[in-house]
């Protein structure tokens, strides 16, 4: 029978935001979605002109580049991602995993296609760390190298300046976003106005600067410029690189505020400060070089500095948060091992802190500063990971539109080559960058990767060998029943893997001890592949018999196990927590030559399973009543 535990509301559930509340929403949504893509105009347009492969400011090329970012604009981040992208929720939230979850097949029949979308969307995820990794640096460095400008005796100080403000951003994040949320949006829409007031400055002084509108510019651009202009694509990308973050964040605020905010705020300060730019660069050639603070009059520029350094920085804190948000998936749906997930607000599931994941990406971050020294040249590194991402997003979409929304084959074919084609133009302008750092997010990617489905694959491979000399229910409870073993007062949980057999804990505690507890829980916590689970869906208790009982639990991959709150809602056995005792296994694993993995990846996932997160503290068990039994298991 079903058991409803603890009462709680998914974000699908709750009505579409309007009026203030949409307001207030779509305020949020500024500083966490729209913090990396609204900082782009730092550096992306600059590249263009004065990057690793610059062209010259010609009128012709201002006017081409300001037409490839528009139309980039509107058609990759408004119409791929805002109006279709988003459609494609599961159940309230998005992100890579999310999709890849919303459509694998979950029948047998489809398994080769299953384990195609899965390893596509695992890549996919795992592209996004290379990505959260340079994102920090970039924007930060490109926010304080704005002090050598205003003054070259500052220079000396640009990267010690950037390398403190990661290390506080960093040192921050155990106290958790909630503190400064409440600003976050306030100061981004302040930075929104901010750029797009200095746009119309400048296209007021140069209007011819909007005839970019016009395609035919960008195609004159390519005409004229070739190979050349094939590369710029690749840093016309900068513009876009923060669409993704619009489907990952979809569940913090919701579809309707993301897209107000787009519309009524982002993408028109973005087109005023870009179209402004290349006015600038119509009039003042030699602007290149330091294009958006020469937007700003001498007086403003450190007052401009402090404000860019702020959205940076709130650029990064989303990104970041984006991280451990993915990593609380990965854990959840089996593709990491455990690791330490704290929630910084009592309120906000969304608000988690992460120790292992912060100081991994803090000092890869240092890392990068002091080794690429500029913006310029973690440009140059910066797009290949997010270009890979966003055709696998483009990929995943078609078998939504096929599966779940049920289009025709060609009308399908036809909306997916028209992005793909896009997305793969875009991927290629950016592989020449793997030879000027782009190898970087690849190199991360690919180790992310690995772990990934060494621990996916190692956990499948452990459960087979338990499998292999499991007991069923059945033959268990008829040994008990012939020969029963002396039973003692309370109650034991005894926590399995499969939902099916009896576990390895409770065999040899009965081997060993020789005694079992008057009531048996064989608790097996599932993990959905939908983000929530409902009250209804969330436990299932059977009685086996002779005081033996097997309770599944059922979480959505954004829910965190509580099993003594889990236990404490099952009123039927009415549990005293003072005389229950939780036994856990802790197998030691052996890696042998059976069939299954290489000799060196059943090596990485014993050292993962050593090293993950011990199970009393992430199912948030009492220390003094759990008990755990060894056992070796060959690989």
């Amino acid at each position: 029978m079903a058991v409803p535990a603890v009462a709680h509301q998914t974000p699908a559930s709750a009505a579409p935001p309007r009026g203030r509340y949409l307001a207030l929403m779509s305020l949020g949504a500024l500083g966490v979605v729209y913090g990396d893509i609204g900082t782009s105009p730092l550096y992306a347009m600059r590249e263009c002109f004065a990057g690793t492969h610059p062209i010259q400011p010609t009128p012709g090329n201002v006017l081409g580049v300001l037409s490839l970012i528009f139309w980039a604009l509107i058609i990759v981040v408004t119409i791929k991602y805002l109006v279709f992208v988003l459609r494609a929720d599961n159940r309230g939230e998005g992100g890579i995993l999310a999709l890849m979850s919303l459509v694998r097949p979950r029948s047998e029949t489809f398994r080769g296609r299953k384990w195609i979308l899965v390893g596509i969307g695992i890549f996919g995820a795992a592209l996004l760390y290379g990505d959260a990794i340079i994102t920090p640096a970039i924007s930060v460095l490109s926010a304080v190298e704005g002090l050598g400008s205003a003054a070259p005796i500052f220079k000396k100080a640009v990267l010690p300046a950037t390398i403190a403000i990661l290390v506080g951003l960093f040192s921050f994040q155990e106290r958790g976003t909630g503190r400064v949320g409440a600003v976050f949006g306030p100061v981004t829409l302040i930075w929104f106005l901010v750029i797009s007031l200095l746009g119309v400055t400048h296209i007021l002084r140069e209007p011819r600067v909007l005839a970019a509108l016009n395609p035919l510019h960008g195609a004159d651009f390519f005409a004229r410029n070739g190979w050349q202009g094939f590369l710029t694509l690749g840093t016309v990308f900068l513009v876009v690189t923060g669409g993704e973050a619009l489907y990952a964040d979809l569940g913090h605020f919701g579809k309707r505020p993301i897209r107000f905010a787009w519309f009524f705020v982002v993408l028109p300060a973005l087109l005023l400060n870009y179209f402004g730019q290349g006015a600038l660069l119509l009039r003042e050639p030699e602007a290149a070089a330091n294009l958006f603070y020469r937007m700003a009059p001498a007086w403003s520029i450190y007052p401009l500095i402090g404000l860019a350094t702020a959205a940076t920085v709130i650029a990064s804190q989303a990104v970041i948060s984006g991280v451990f948000s993915l990593t609380r998936q990965a854990v959840a749906l089996g593709y990491t091992p455990r690791m330490e997930i704290r929630h910084t607000s009592a309120r906000e599931i969304g608000q988690i802190y992460i120790p292992g994941i912060n100081w991994t990406l803090m000092f890869a971050c240092i890392g990068l500063v002091a080794g690429f020294g500029t913006s310029s040249n973690l440009a140059a590194a910066y797009g290949v990971a997010v270009t890979t991402t966003m055709v696998i997003t483009t990929v995943l979409l078609f078998v939504v539109e096929r599966e779940l929304w049920g289009w025709s084959l060609p009308a399908a074919l036809l909306f997916s080559a028209l992005f793909l084609t896009i997305d793969l133009a875009f991927f290629g302008a950016n592989i020449v960058k793997i030879a000027h750092g782009g190898w970087f997010p690849l190199v991360v990617a690919a180790t992310v990767f690995t772990v990934m489905t060494t621990w996916m694959r190692g956990r499948r491979i452990l459960a087979e060998r338990i499998q292999e000399t499991a007991l069923s229910d059945v033959n268990f409870l008829r040994s008990i029943a012939k020969k029963s073993p002396p039973r003692v007062s309370g109650t034991a949980v005894f926590m399995d893997r499969t939902v099916a057999g009896v576990p390895l804990p409770l065999l040899h505690n009965l081997k060993h001890n020789k005694v079992l507890h008057e009531r048996v829980i064989l608790l097996t916590i599932v993990t959905a592949e939908i983000p929530y689970v409902s009250d209804e869906e969330q436990t299932e208790v059977r009685e086996l018999g002779l005081g033996i009982y097997r309770v599944i639990a059922n979480y959505g991959f954004f829910e965190q196990p509580n099993v003594p709150e889990l236990l404490a809602g099952l009123e039927q056995l009415k549990l005293v927590p003072d005389s229950t005792t939780f036994f856990l296994g802790r197998e030691t694993l052996l890696a042998t030559e059976r069939p299954g993995m290489a000799i060196w990846r059943e090596r990485l996932f014993a050292w993962m399973t050593r090293n993950a997160q011990a199970a009393p503290f992430f199912f948030r068990l009492p220390p003094n009543r759990v008990v755990e039994l060894g056992a070796q298991i060959e690989l």
